[in-house]
């Protein structure tokens, strides 16, 4: 009974599916070990470089999550491009093997495949000039992840991404900007090694000089010493620069660390004004003298009244 219970139960079985358990008796199984193998390596070379990577960041690291040095920045750059390409190439030898287990002979599709790259390399030039940009970006660490940058005077914000590609900004309002390397002519980095504050202050015609550069240079002092990790060195008048008709300009240099020159300066101008309010010294305002001429006939016949 049971046995032609079997026999029925395997007459009624699908073509497709006996075909299936068939191929797999074969050298499915073998295949699939095959491809298991492919995938445990791959994922083995993707560990190995996130690992690669974390060693890199944590070698470099200096405890001060404060600020950010030169090396973990430009360690998180190349950690990054490396990661993506490690994917990039870990898909591409899997998909290859998937195809060979399978029966494809993959010798012409990589030889199909490099012609198409050459012709690809023509049509597609300015890819290629971006990641070939890229890449010099990297080797020459002319700015790494978490610089604040201004490219061609058109896109300025600080580095949250690169890749051999394209690199992407944010900037102070938040908007994402995506530069493709290539296109990049003229690259200022505005946090490499340190920074400067540059603060003008108008001041009236009628104050002493003197006496203005020493206010100046007390709130200088002050801000250096509550704030050190920020203002490298006190603050430095670099003299009169210009001269108005309701008054003149001092201006005044502050060496800040990379990136906080913008945050001194605005700190430097809130003091100077609580200290030019205690010290007496008046901010020059714009002032008109109007000239009235009146009706001479009117006035004649004002005074004959």
């Amino acid at each position: 009974m049971e046995a032609t219970f079997g026999m029925a139960a395997i007459q009624m079985t699908p073509q497709w599916l006996k075909g299936l358990a068939g191929w797999m008796e074969r050298s499915g199984w073998s295949r699939l070990g095959h491809l298991l193998l492919v995938a445990v390596a791959c994922l083995g070379l993707l560990l190995a470089v996130k690992l690669v990577t974390r060693a890199v960041r944590r070698a470099v690291d200096d405890g001060d999550d404060a600020t950010t040095s030169e090396a973990e920045r430009r360690a998180e750059t190349l950690g990054a491009v490396l990661t993506n390409a490690a994917r990039v190439l870990v898909i591409a030898f899997f998909l290859l093997m998937l195809l060979q287990e399978f029966g494809v002979n993959i010798g012409p599709l990589v030889a199909g495949a490099g012609v198409a790259g050459v012709a690809l390399g023509f049509g597609a030039q300015s890819l290629v000039k971006d990641v070939i940009s890229g890449f010099f970006l990297l080797m020459e660490n002319q700015f790494g992840v978490g610089d604040i940058i201004n490219v061609d005077d058109n896109h300025v914000g600080t580095v949250e991404r690169m890749t051999l590609r394209i690199t992407q900004l944010r900037d102070m309002e938040g908007r994402a900007h995506f530069v493709p390397n290539g296109s990049i002519n003229r690259v200022v980095v505005l946090s490499k090694d340190f920074a400067r504050a540059l603060v003008d202050v108008e001041v009236d015609l009628a104050t002493d000089p003197d006496m203005a550069f020493a206010v100046l240079l007390e709130a200088g002092r002050k801000l250096h010493e509550d704030r050190p990790e920020l203002v490298l060195e006190t603050l430095e008048v670099k003299g009169i620069e210009t001269l108005g008709p309701n008054g003149f300009i001092i201006r005044t240099l502050t060496k800040t660390a990379p990136g906080a020159q913008w945050e001194v300066a605005r700190e430097l101008r809130r003091r100077i004004l609580l200290a030019f309010r205690e010290a007496g010294i008046e901010i020059p305002y714009s002032q008109r003298v109007v000239h009235h001429r009146g009706n001479p006939a009117l006035g004649s016949q004002d005074s004959g009244d």
